[in-house]
Order: C-alpha cells, then structure tokens, then sequence
C-alpha cells in the first residue's frame, strides 16, 4: 500500500507538510507556491524536510541521471521518516517518466508540471490505495502558464516570468518536459513582483526555461518587462536568472547599463567552446557569436559578472573539439563556469552520436574547466578590490560575520567587529548597505567588506 494515511481525519491544525526541491531557481520559486497554497488554502504547517510530515512533496529535476536518484533517494527518506504519509513527487523526472516514478515504492501521487496548481485539491481528496495516483496531462499540447514566487528567502524572491522551451537542444528533454514556451503577460508579472515588494524582498531573480522568450506568445517582449519593473516601489534590484547569448539584446544591454535597477549580472548558457560541437548540438549561435556578446556587455558594463553554462563529454564531442573549447574558455573575459557532466537522456537526438565519450574522461574534463572557471573566478574578484560598492545583506554565516552579495554578484564578508558600536549587526539584514571591498578569502571565496 502506497499510504496508509487518511488525511481527511487530521484537523487542519494537525496537517503537516514538508517540500525538497532538486534542481534550478523555477523549481524552487514553484516549490514555494505549492507550499504557500497548501498552507493558507489547507491550513497546513510546513516542517523541515527531516522532521515527521503527513505530506512530503518534492519537486523534481531531470537533466542527469542523478538528479533522478537523487529523487528517489529522497524518496526513500520520507519512508523511513513517516511510513505512512504521503509522498508527492511532481516536476520534470514526473512528466518525463510519470509511470517510472508510480511504481517507486512509497509514492502516492505523481504530478506533472502543469498539474503543480492541483496540488491542494489531490492531496485532500487523496484516498489511501495500493497505486499511486498519476496526474500528467500532454505538456507539448499545453499552452497554460501558471505562475509562481518564491516566499521564503526573506532577501531575495525567485519570480517566474516565463515557462517551456522551443529549441530542443540535441542533448536536452526540457521542451519534452516543460513544453512549448508561453508566460504571463507584463501587467500580471508586475503585479506578482508588486507581491514580492510587499512581503519584503529587495531584489527579485527572473526565473524561467528560456528567459529571454518572454512575451513571445501575447507579442510583448522580455525588454518591455525590465522596463515596467524598473517603475515598481519597494523592488531595489531585479536580476535575470539565465538568458540566452542569442536573445540577449543590445537594447537590454542598454537598458541594464542605464537602469539603477537591473543589476551588472548576466548568466548566459555557451555549452561548448567549439563550432563543430555547437552545430551538433544545435544551438543558435557560434562561438564568434558569443564572444561578440561577451565583448559588448564588457564595453557597456566593465564589471558585470557573466557566469557561463557549459557541457562537457556529449556524445560526439572529439579531444579536438574539448580542446578548441578549452582554449576558447580560457581567452574569455567571463567570470565563472558552471560546468556541467553530460548524461544521456531519453529521447535526445545526441544519444545517436558517435563517439560516446567514457565516463573518467567526461570528469576528467570537468576538472580542467572547472580549474580555469576557478582562476577566473579569483581574477575577477581580485579586480574588485578597492571599489566602493552595495551589499545587499542577506544573513550572519556565523556569529563574527554577515554575508551578502554586490551589485555584481560579488560574496561579500562583514565583520561585525568593523560595524559602528551603534549598529545592530541583525537590523542590516534585508537592507542594502554601502561597503568599500577589501581583501580576497580564497577559502570562502569572498572580499571581506567595511561599511562606507
């Protein structure tokens, strides 16, 4: 039996319930509106993922395979903690394989990603039963956006601007498991954003599959929305979590580099370093391309952190191709790499390329971007010494120091020792601060910070 637990006999007071989210900012900005509905529209009490709950939900990614074992590790969990609670396992692993993810011993309800807003209606009229309950509709024929804030992180609020993705990458399932692109239209993003001002936030990160292709479906455009959010009171700064090198244009550059708002921090997904690669992989852009793009964010905003997407040890990519993109990386201005391990997925064009490439080699070269993005990392924030800077402060990491980031995403450390005896350390948290930056922590990797 799948749960033997009745929720109908627990008084609302009674219901406990406990979220783990795997996977990127969306998912945690839509972890967090599940949990905010089932919380003041069931009258839920939301517990730590550790602690004993009556429903677990977790909120799952599928781009590696181990983002599928971490699933059912977490899984496993929940059974040891409470047998007979609940188990809700939505996200991209529950729309890709939502029959895989049924036969998992423990689960009791299997959502998809656009049937997240059910949430609440499955879980109190959920009846005890030897299967697990599948609610996964076909997202490719979808064209519903449901929207999502984050409400948790008291600082900083992740806002779901944008859904779907139509560029089916070689080595992606995302279009598969999110669908084609569509968002909200400006008026109702700015209204959310209006939300997240109200609870507190003073920064909002722009969150979505493929950010840039907001307003694509209501013929309004990504550029429209920074320009609307610039307007909105209470909203000190406004990041875009991720964007596409392509989609990136001159007039957002423009706008970032006169807005007081939009803030010098640009994500953009590269992959691979070489042409040959990047045409396998389909992707919209060369490497010339790409250079160009970093090259004029550079010009326009000198001390913009760009951190960088890249995949290594796709199936096809040659020790010549790893090399070419080697030495394109290590020539770039960029600030870090995320590097990624390629896994395949099911379904994806690059599990028919030849050569697969062994899995030590795909970790082996992990290590050598990993080491450059590491060097880069430390250049730039060695080239932020000396600036006078803002800190939005966000947490103490012990009892000596508050923590925090820049304008351009720099970790910043402040010694609550440095502070004037007539501060409270705790009355800075949630504020934006003038700092002057100081000297580099390589075992944190962070400046240490004085207040201006």
């Amino acid at each position: 039996m799948q749960t033997n637990l009745d929720l109908g006999s627990l008084s609302s007071s009674q219901r406990r319930c406990a979220f783990h989210t795997l996977g990127c900012k969306l998912n945690f900005s839509e972890s967090s509106e599940m949990s905010r509905h089932l919380v003041e529209e069931a009258g839920f009490v939301r517990v730590s993922f550790d602690d004993p709950a009556d429903v677990y939900v977790i909120n799952t990614c599928s781009v590696t395979e181990e983002a599928n074992r971490k699933c059912r590790q977490m899984i496993g969990r929940c059974r040891r903690i409470n047998p007979s609670a609940l188990i809700v396992v939505t996200g991209c692993y529950a729309q890709l394989q939502p029959r895989q993810v049924a036969d998992i011993d423990g689960v009791g309800l299997v959502l998809g990603n656009n049937e997240k807003h059910l949430l609440v209606s499955e879980v109190l009229n959920h009846l005890p039963s030897d299967n697990a309950k599948v609610v996964c509709g076909d997202i490719s024929r979808d064209r519903n956006f449901f929207g999502a804030l984050s409400g948790h992180d008291r600082t900083r609020a992740f806002l779901k601007v944008q859904d779907g993705c139509d560029y089916y990458c070689a080595y992606c399932t995302i279009p598969f498991a999110r669908g084609h692109s569509r968002s909200a239209s400006i008026s109702e993003t700015v209204d959310r954003a209006r939300q997240a001002a109200a609870d507190g936030a003073k920064e909002i990160v722009l969150t979505g599959v493929n950010v840039g292709e907001f307003g694509k479906d209501s013929n309004e455009s990504l550029l429209a929305l920074l320009q609307h959010l610039d307007d909105i009171e209470g909203i000190q700064r406004y990041r875009i979590s991720s964007i596409e090198p392509n989609l990136l244009t001159d007039e957002i550059l423009l706008h970032a580099q006169q807005s007081t708002k939009l803030m010098p921090h640009f994500h953009l997904p590269l992959q691979s370093g070489s042409d040959s690669m990047l045409r396998l992989m389909k992707r919209r852009y060369d490497s010339s391309f790409f250079a160009e793009k970093v090259a004029r964010i550079k010009s326009l905003l000198p001390d913009a952190f760009i951190g960088i997407d890249v995949i290594v040890g796709v199936n096809g990519e040659t020790p010549d191709m790893f090399e070419e993109s080697r030495l394109f990386l290590s020539n770039l201005p960029f600030s870090q790499l995320h590097v990624f391990t390629y896994s395949e997925r099911p379904g994806t064009l690059a599990l028919s390329y030849r050569p697969v490439v062994d899995m030590a080699e795909r970790h082996h070269r992990n290590a050598i971007l990993h080491a450059i993005s590491e060097q880069h990392r430390i250049d730039f924030y060695r080239s932020q010494i000396g600036r006078a800077a803002s800190v939005l402060v966000e947490s103490s990491s012990d009892s000596d120091t508050l923590t925090g980031f820049t304008e351009n995403y720099v970790r910043v450390s402040i010694p609550k020792s440095s502070l004037p005896s007539s501060v409270s350390p705790d009355s800075l948290v949630n504020t934006i601060i003038p700092v002057s930056l100081g000297s580099l922590s390589l075992d944190t990797l962070s400046l240490s910070a004085t207040l201006s």
